[in-house]
């Protein structure tokens, strides 16, 4: 394996409310020193602007909220992430807290795998903008209220959603939201964008999966309605009722830094305890 750049310039992000996840990076910390590392913390949510500045990588500690709250920081200033896990399943951050310190220095001499993750990029009525690493939806800002939304494709009508909402999914978010909503699992190295109704008023409506190249307009057909953008379920965008909302691939994209044996399917299989009625695990 052709070994990356070690890491000289370091920061970690943590949260706080991890059981464990203190003791993790004062112990990590130690290691990146002890390596003549140079390092800096946070532990604030989303990441400071400029905070990754100059940085070869960002470790974060914590759960895929965690790792979401730096994404767009990382993504900005192409900072690769270490996403070490002290929350639940874990899908971003695929270090585990019981392996990574034996590891650790390993990492800080190259010995990772980056990898880069697709982005959606959507844009609301005022020239606002953001880009998400797993989904933006888009709901009523009302509570438990139906939705009316005419999405378009390149300029082509392609149907009314009667819903509680959309879901717009990057193929790193589909094992997220859109997967409790019944989309499909799509591998991370995939260049689509899949589109999953949320609780559709008509049988027939299902996930859609989109080319790359595609551009991404929905209005609001509920002209009483305020709809409100969530992305990463993290931010929202403000919205108009008379202004349609733009969603594409975006150009950019989130480099992540895993091990140089990462597999996906073994990551699924292990996670979502997902198999066949006779699988077993061939690892």
């Amino acid at each position: 394996m052709a070994e990356n750049k070690p890491i000289k310039q370091l920061a970690f992000v943590m949260n706080r409310n991890k059981s464990g996840a203190r003791e993790l990076l004062d112990c990590l910390r130690d290691i990146a020193e002890t390596e003549g590392v140079a390092v800096k913390e946070t532990l604030d949510f989303p990441v400071p602007e400029g905070f990754l500045q100059g940085m070869d990588a960002c470790c974060v500690i914590g759960g895929d909220g965690t790792f979401l709250s730096a994404a767009s920081e990382s993504t900005y200033w192409q900072v690769p992430i270490i996403g070490v896990n002290r929350g639940t399943l874990g899908f971003l951050t695929t270090y585990s807290s019981e392996e990574i310190e034996g590891i650790f220095p390993s990492i800080l001499k190259g010995g990772y795998s980056i990898r880069s993750r697709g982005l959606i990029e959507c844009g609301s009525h005022n020239g606002e903008a953001d880009v998400a690493l797993n989904d933006v939806v888009i709901k009523s800002a009302s509570a438990s209220r139906i939705v009316h939304l005419n999405v378009f494709a390149d300029d082509e009508f392609v149907t009314t959603y009667v819903c509680d909402g959309l879901i717009f999914s990057t193929p790193t978010g589909s094992t997220a939201y859109t997967l409790s909503a019944g989309g499909p699992l799509i591998h991370p190295d995939s260049r689509v964008l899949s589109l999953t109704p949320i609780c559709p008023h008509a049988l027939s409506n299902r996930s859609i999966i989109l080319p790359d190249s595609v551009e991404l307009r929905v209005e609001n057909a509920s002209s009483d309605d305020q709809l409100v953008i969530a992305v990463d379920g993290q931010r929202n965008l403000s919205t108009s009722r008379d202004t349609s909302i733009r969603i594409k691939l975006s150009s950019q994209s989130l480099h992540l830094a895993q091990r140089p044996d990462y597999s996906h399917f073994k990551v699924i299989r292990r996670k979502l305890k997902w198999s066949g009625g006779y699988a077993r695990d061939m690892s």
